[in-house]
């Protein structure tokens, strides 16, 4: 375990327990976290806190006395004074564009780590252009996007990266296969950044103006087109490549952007793998439709007002869901594809990775010396790795030869 400062009574601290993701990521803490972490729930409300903890100590007697920290995400002195308790802050509470800049804020002028779920990049933006220049003086490490957006893909092209030649240019695109039931608050997030399409990109643009870029490396992201993919190509899967204008993309480049192992050319390329040309076309319509609906102020709030916000799949309908994520690499003459693939990754990994990498950061030693708006695999990299690993989340070389 890293040193503790004296001031601060907990190792970690999770902010919206009493919500769907964050009861997971609780849950999942009662089983698998060691006995001398020092953790705490926080939330608004003390009751809904309580009935968390009787929860859990269903799981673990010991935790039935769980620290309880009552907290707002719109009240500034609870936070800070949240932040001040612990050298770990974890949030589940969003959509973060909304609930998520108070918690990033504390965190940064406390000095104290920050995780988040987030999958939306305005409010990643945001809180660099806000935070980061005052965590970089702290100390504080702000790691957003630690679920399943964007730890398979950050890591997995880490681990691709690493089974590649040195000190040459690389090239990797990744292809996600995923089956999962998303739940109210993934379905907020995605039509509130839908409807403020055109401010994110100002924003972006912003940060694009400001952020320090590496001189002497050339980092860029391939425009991913639609595409047939056949079992004996370099993918060895057959079906339909469509593009993913997610967040992964972004999150990949700026680890390749603060971690030279990339080479001194690096592109990657982001894909949806569907097997079926009509569940591809399907796909294509439905996102169409959604963006179209989600622009207009009525229509938008038609859209949130389908799904209530707490709700989340039922454990039969996560028990069928999996994803499985191939990257094939390239570079120096060599050719790499490699695969993370687990279980339903919307919740049951995603807590489990967002656990996993509170962990990392609050009691592996020898992580990297960052601070500021960093990513996953700049702030914990293999050491996250190994722990996911070893929770059951597959890293593999599935194929290796020289290049085509």
């Amino acid at each position: 375990m890293t040193d503790i400062p004296e001031n601060r009574r907990h190792d970690l601290v999770l902010l919206g327990a009493t919500g769907f993701a964050g009861g997971l990521t609780a849950e999942y803490l009662a089983r698998h976290a060691p006995a001398d972490l020092r953790w705490a729930l926080a939330g608004r409300s003390r009751e809904k806190l309580e009935a968390v903890r009787g929860r859990l100590a269903g799981i673990d007697t010991r935790l039935a006395e769980l620290p309880l920290i009552v907290a707002d995400t719109g009240d500034p002195a609870s936070l800070r004074e949240l932040a001040e308790s612990t050298r770990v802050l974890v949030t589940t509470v969003g959509p973060y564009l909304r609930y998520g800049d108070g918690p990033v804020a504390a965190c940064a002028e406390a000095g104290t780590d920050y995780l988040d779920l987030t999958g939306e990049p305005e409010f990643v933006d945001r809180a660099f252009l806000r935070h980061h220049e005052r965590a970089r003086r702290t100390g504080a490490r702000l790691v957003h996007c630690c679920g399943f957006d964007s730890v398979p893909h950050d890591l997995g092209v880490l681990f691709t990266v690493n089974r590649l030649p040195e000190g040459v240019p690389l090239r990797v695109r990744g292809y996600l296969a995923v089956a999962f039931a998303p739940s109210a608050g993934t379905f907020h997030s995605a039509v509130e950044m839908l409807g403020r399409r055109g401010t994110a990109a100002a924003v972006a643009a912003e940060r694009r103006r400001i952020e320090e870029r590496p001189a002497d490396r050339r980092v860029r992201g391939e425009r991913p087109r639609p595409r047939r993919l056949r079992r004996d190509g370099p993918e060895a899967a057959d079906g339909w490549a469509l593009p993913l204008p997610t967040v992964d993309p972004q999150v990949v480049l700026r680890s390749a952007r603060a971690l030279e192992r990339y080479g001194p050319d690096f592109s990657y390329g982001h894909h949806l793998a569907v097997k079926h040309l009509p569940k591809a076309v399907a796909l294509v319509g439905g996102a169409a439709g959604l963006a179209a609906l989600s622009g207009p102020r009525v229509t938008r709030e038609w859209l949130l007002g389908r799904m209530d916000s707490g709700e989340g799949p039922s454990p039969e309908r996560r028990a069928r869901g999996w994803f499985r994520v191939r990257f094939v690499g390239e570079g120096g003459g060599r050719r790499v594809v490699t695969e993370v693939a687990g279980r339903e990754p919307g919740y049951d990994e995603t807590s489990k990775i967002l656990a996993e990498a509170a962990m990392c950061l609050a009691l592996d030693g020898g992580l990297p010396k960052v601070s500021g708006q960093v990513t996953p695999a700049a702030a914990m990299g293999d050491a996250l790795i190994d722990r996911l690993t070893a929770a059951g989340i597959r890293f593999a070389v599935v194929g290796e030869g020289p290049a085509d």
